[in-house]
């Protein structure tokens, strides 16, 4: 018998083709002159811990000592959250996944109903390994496959009842999508019609004021709880909020004691975190505008070279991040876009190509400070660029 048989043999070559492309990718991104975005992720430690200790008096006094479980500069950002958000109170997590399971299953207990509607396309059926009903015992229901989010009519017509109903905003999967103003009241007035709390997984809550056309606190107002991220928009080095009654957050503080959520010390997430709230925050709506120029740039762009299946989703971004679909292998493109940054020092296209099908790659376009730098020219000399790296023998019917 063999004693090898059914042992790991190690990466396959693709692997080893993705990760060799991935590292191209960060390298090419990192030294490039031009980017669309500058993703915290591909910073030197070095680099991390200058822009702690650039946090001036006007974010945080640093001669305050340090936190110990959840005091001083922890407890002054949750003050900070939930005075931005107009809740009762907040409480520091550090991932978004377990300040989501905490406050999905507190509202169980509260409601004595486990089952949960929300979206397929939401974090927790994508992204968290089914941690909902592995982890907290929760049952999650689809109120709808539409890539957008829920209608009104959709949670009224749901076959069975839920506790609780979780709405993403925006629905990152389904490209960033927000609904209107008028259309979060009445898929949230549905859910109270149905007795069903409402939960707000706002990790990019931060960014929706442009297009619900609200402040944050009126928009966390409609639900029950709200979770934000740090990381995700603000920069921050990790960490999340979850936000509520001042009851509901007791509860959910209980909880994260449970999961190992209380650390000992926070402060440089916490610290990193306010340092986004003072100098980020204000700047998003700045950078949802101008993702709308470069959406229409790259548009026009992918037309004048002739890529007429090329697509924008959506054709006029709901916040600064939005998602481009092209008709070729994502492996095509994926070294198109990094040969273009190697090549130019110019990064159009940063992040990763995954398939949306037969000959269709799809990736997400985030338009950051470094973004604003750009003109449509810019951006559709850049396509010009791009789309020049492009084997034609790959576009559809070459």
């Amino acid at each position: 018998m063999n004693d090898t048989a059914g042992q790991d043999e190690g990466p396959s070559r693709h692997e080893q083709e993705q990760e060799r492309l991935r590292q191209r990718r960060t390298a090419a991104n990192r030294n490039a002159r031009h980017a669309l975005a500058r993703t915290s992720m591909r910073a030197t430690i070095r680099e991390r811990l200058e822009e702690l200790r650039e946090a001036g008096p006007e974010v945080y006094d640093l001669d305050e000592q340090v936190d110990a479980y959840g005091d001083r500069i922890v407890a002054a950002l949750e003050d900070r959250v939930a005075a931005l958000l107009g809740t009762e109170a907040a409480a520091f997590f550090p991932t978004g996944t377990m300040a989501q399971q905490v406050a999905l299953r507190c509202w169980a207990a509260r409601t004595g109903n486990t089952t949960v509607a929300l979206h397929p396309l939401s974090h927790p059926e994508v992204h968290e390994r089914h941690a909902l009903s592995q982890v907290s015992g929760l049952r999650p229901v689809h109120v709808t496959t539409a890539a957008r989010l829920p209608t009104a009519e959709e949670i009224r017509a749901l076959g069975e009842p839920f506790g609780t109903l979780m709405l993403e905003l925006p629905l990152r999967d389904a490209g960033f999508v927000l609904p209107t103003w008028e259309e979060l009241t009445e898929t949230v007035a549905a859910a109270r019609e149905r007795d069903a709390v409402v939960h707000f997984d706002g990790a990019r809550l931060w960014e929706s004021t442009v297009r619900l056309d609200r402040s944050l606190d009126e928009i966390a107002s409609l639900a029950d709880s709200v979770y934000v991220s740090f990381y995700k928009s603000l920069g921050g080095l990790s960490g999340a909020a979850l936000a509520g009654s001042r009851s509901l957050v007791e509860d959910a503080k209980v909880w994260r004691h449970r999961y190992g959520g209380t650390l000992f010390q926070q402060f440089p997430a916490a610290l990193s975190a306010l340092v986004g709230l003072e100098r980020e925050l204000p700047r998003l709506p700045e950078y949802v505008r101008h993702a709308r120029v470069v959406a229409g740039a790259l548009r026009e762009g992918f037309a004048a070279a002739g890529l007429s299946w090329a697509s924008v989703h959506p054709e006029e971004p709901h916040t600064h991040q939005f998602q481009v679909w092209l008709p070729y292998e994502p492996d095509v493109v994926a070294e198109a876009a990094v040969r273009q940054a190697e090549e130019t020092s110019v990064a159009l296209f940063t992040g990763a190509w995954q398939s949306g099908g037969p000959s269709l790659a799809v990736t997400e376009v985030t338009v950051g400070a470094s973004g604003l730098e750009w003109t449509a020219d810019d951006v559709r000399a850049a396509v010009a660029e791009f789309t020049a790296r492009l084997p034609k023998r790959s576009r559809p019917g070459a």
